[in-house]
Order: structure tokens, then sequence, then C-alpha cells
């Protein structure tokens, strides 16, 4: 598999609110930051490294499914998987957790009850 980004050395990652926004069709109070590459979902190629977090609370209503790869690693925080529409329920889990989804997995809903901060790649395969 050919992946094509750009070449960083280290750099502070700014944790403030600079560079933050919400992805689409993601409520409010769940954010990214791209730090590498860029994903084309609609020409199903690249790949992207991003940081995703969760403000206290916040919770997602329904399952995702996508047609790329996707692995995440919860940096900080808590993160449960599987609750309901209206964020009750589902499998906790605590930092330095880890999740490698092929295309067309269906996973979630997600929610945070004291925040957290999520490391993902997500890429197309060749």
């Amino acid at each position: 598999m050919a992946i094509d980004k750009e070449h960083l050395e280290f750099f502070a990652v700014d944790m403030g609110q600079e560079g933050w926004h919400t992805p689409p069709g993601y409520p409010d109070g769940i954010e990214q930051k791209i730090l590498a590459g860029h994903l084309d979902e609609e020409g199903k190629t690249g790949n992207r490294t991003r940081l995703l977090r969760f403000a206290p609370g916040v919770y997602t209503t329904a399952p995702f499914v996508h047609d790329y790869w996707e692995e995440v690693y919860l940096v900080e925080g808590d993160l449960t998987v599987g609750n309901d529409a209206e964020g009750k329920g589902g499998t906790p889990y605590a930092p330095h957790t880890y999740a490698c989804r092929p295309p067309g997995a269906y996973h979630g809903p997600f929610r945070s009850e004291g925040g957290c901060v999520l490391l993902e790649m997500h890429y197309y395969d060749d």
C-alpha cells in the first residue's frame, strides 16, 4: 500500500482552540484537528492522521460506517462505545486502548463523560 503523506518532523501540536473544527455529520462538541495527509472520501483515495476530541458529556446517536480503514487510539479521557440514542449504556474504555476497523465495519455510537482525545488514522486500500 502506497502512503502519500508529507514529511513532517516533530512539531508542537496546539491543543488549544486553533485548527479544530467539527467534522461534517458530527454533533457540536466533537472536533478534529488534521495532523497529516488528506482523505478524499468522494474519490476514495488518500489517508489522514487526525486528533478527534469529545467535550465532556457529548455523545453520538447512531453507528458510523465508512469505506476506509480506521485505526483509533484513545490517548486520554474516557470513551463509551455502543450507547443508545439517549447516550445511555455501552461499554466504557480507558486511555491506552486501541481499535482497528476495516471498511464497512459498523461502530459506535460513542459518548464521553469527562471528555477524551483520540488519535485516528484513516486510509483506503490501493
